[in-house]
């Protein structure tokens, strides 16, 4: 794959999760479901995820692959923050327990949405900042 073919799946990737993103806002302003705002929030941090592994020409097949790859990659050699893969760890999570757990499980359990969106904008800011940062400079 060319470096202009990456560029290109790298923008694609943040082009999705800007909007997903902007999915899960909207979601939160009319009372939309838990469920739907929680899946929202976290594909709008996995397509970074996947735009940054995909920057370094990296392309896991599964959610838990790309996680580990993203905290080896970029976590572990300080290009991000521990506490930025926490929530990424923490919203995965969710996510898994509101989409496979049981269904009493999650259901009773108060969730602050409005901290939830906040995290994955912060996130996704960062890993975009970052791509975006490195794509102009080459």
């Amino acid at each position: 794959m060319s470096s202009e073919d990456v560029a290109v799946l790298v923008r694609m990737r943040l082009r999705q999760a800007e909007g997903v993103l902007r999915d899960a806002r909207s979601l939160i302003d009319v009372a939309g479901t838990r469920e739907s705002i929680v899946n929202r929030v976290y594909y709008a941090m996995f397509y970074v995820v996947l735009a940054a592994l995909q920057s370094i020409r990296r392309a896991p097949r599964k959610h838990r692959g790309a996680i580990s790859l993203f905290d080896t990659e970029f976590v572990l050699k300080g290009v991000f923050t521990k506490e930025m893969s926490a929530d990424l760890h923490r919203i995965f999570e969710s996510r898994q327990d509101i989409d496979y757990g049981t269904a009493e499980a999650p259901a009773d359990e108060p969730m602050d949405l409005e901290a939830l969106y906040s995290k994955a904008a912060v996130f996704v800011q960062a890993v975009k900042d970052h791509l975006l940062s490195g794509m102009s400079g080459s």
